[in-house]
């Protein structure tokens, strides 16, 4: 690359001892595994693929390049189900008193509906959480209300309603949506089902956090089938942070004191949990405005605090980069080496593969190289959070170019 100043930012985290209690109490492998255990009862569940992308990792000089394709992901095009679905299943099995585990099928039985009577679950969402709780409502036999912010794509909403959800647009942006939907659910005496945390409201979004879980036990299965113990580096995208904790919790809770270097990713654009850190007070800190990104999925201008107790221990730094870095992502997916998988992946999806190829091919960010020890040997791992889930977007930058990198960010592999 030719540029003369960087186009990420980056904080390091200071915390030389962290705090593992949290992540041991929230996502042990026993919690993974009662996680994976209802998962695998929903009819058509399968793991999803982890992909190997050896001549892509030969060209960057790595050992190992994984992707873990949630776009897969019972046809929803994105790992959201999995939260959204495990929270429901909690908050059934808290209204049923049960203290045993229940199975899916006990769940959608006339004995189960009947006690339970018609609930109303509701939620906030950019899309892929949304859709996700209106599959899990509709499955098991109740109703949903799905509110979403002014910017929400049609084929996002779409994609909510044909699941028989009832969907609100809200004026503002995502955290404004969340903020009505807990005001019109009291009301109204609808169940919030929503994967960021507040004051008074932290259980529902700790069962989604260890919803993902299911995902990281597969994770690690499907690892240890390659010979390889763990990956040495985990780049993970943020919105909030919920998929962020989980993702890092779990790998602390699994490996105390030998965890995987971890990345946090977000848009420049909507980098609440960087901002969060730069104050360094400790505390998680909202961000205002329009929160204007492509990446829609990461659109949130306010940390969940749960998840922010998780990232302030453990992770090993935040990066924000701009939009144009996670369409360059998707195009590198979509136009893979010979010999690579093709991979289908939004713009909140493949942030985190652009942004590995910027640090470790730009000028001016030798400082966050050098901090992540980024090797021959390395073992890399990202999460393809979600597929095409916005048509005419994605056909936008993958087939027009829309949102080009700038010349002097090109990429270039004989350099």
């Amino acid at each position: 690359m030719n540029n003369i100043r960087p186009d990420l930012k980056w904080i390091f985290n200071q915390n030389r001892k962290p705090d593992l209690t949290l992540c041991q109490q929230l996502f042990s492998p026993e919690v993974a595994r009662k996680a994976r255990r209802f998962h695998r009862q929903i009819p058509g569940f399968k793991m999803s693929p982890l992909l190997a992308m050896p001549n892509l990792a030969q060209m960057f000089g790595v050992g190992g390049i994984w992707v873990k394709n949630e776009s897969m992901r019972l046809q929803l095009n994105s790992f959201k189900v999995l939260g959204g679905s495990y929270a429901v299943y909690r908050y059934l099995k808290r209204l049923l008193n049960a203290d045993e585990e229940l199975t899916y099928a006990e769940l959608t039985s006339a004995e189960v509906k009947q006690k339970l009577g018609k609930i109303t679950f509701a939620t906030a969402t950019d899309g892929n959480h949304g859709r996700g709780i209106a599959w899990a409502a509709q499955k098991l036999g109740h109703d949903c209300v799905v509110y979403v912010h002014a910017e929400t794509s049609k084929p996002r909403i779409d994609a909510i309603r044909s699941y028989g959800a009832t969907v609100k647009t809200i004026a503002g942006n995502y955290d404004d949506a969340v903020r009505q939907i807990v005001v019109d659910a009291k009301d109204n005496g609808w169940a919030v089902i929503s994967d960021t945390s507040w004051d008074g409201y932290t259980e529902i979004p700790t069962w989604i956090m260890q919803g993902y879980t299911t995902m990281m036990a597969e994770i690690q299965e499907q690892f240890a089938g390659q010979g390889i113990t763990r990956p040495t580096h985990v780049f993970v995208q943020a919105g909030v942070g919920a998929l962020a904790a989980s993702v890092i919790g779990y790998y602390h809770a699994l490996f105390p004191g030998d965890a995987p270097r971890c990345i946090v990713v977000e848009p420049e654009a909507a980098d609440c949990l960087y901002r969060s850190m730069v104050v360094g007070d400790g505390n998680p800190h909202r961000i205002d405005g329009e929160l204007d990104t492509i990446m829609a999925g990461l659109a949130c201008g306010e940390p969940s605090p749960v998840a922010w107790q998780i990232l302030k221990e453990t992770a090993c730094c935040f990066v924000t980069c701009p939009d144009y870095v996670a369409a360059k992502g998707m195009r590198i997916y979509g136009t893979p080496l010979d010999g690579d998988p093709f991979i289908v992946s939004g713009e909140s999806g493949a942030v985190t593969l652009g942004a590995m190829v910027s640090i470790l091919r730009e000028n001016c960010v030798c400082e966050l190289r050098d901090h992540l020890r980024i090797n021959q040997d390395s073992q890399i791992l990202f999460i393809n959070t979600e597929g095409n889930t916005d048509p005419v977007h994605f056909r936008q930058i993958i087939w027009e170019g829309a949102n080009p990198v700038p010349r002097e960010y090109w990429t270039d592999s004989a350099s």
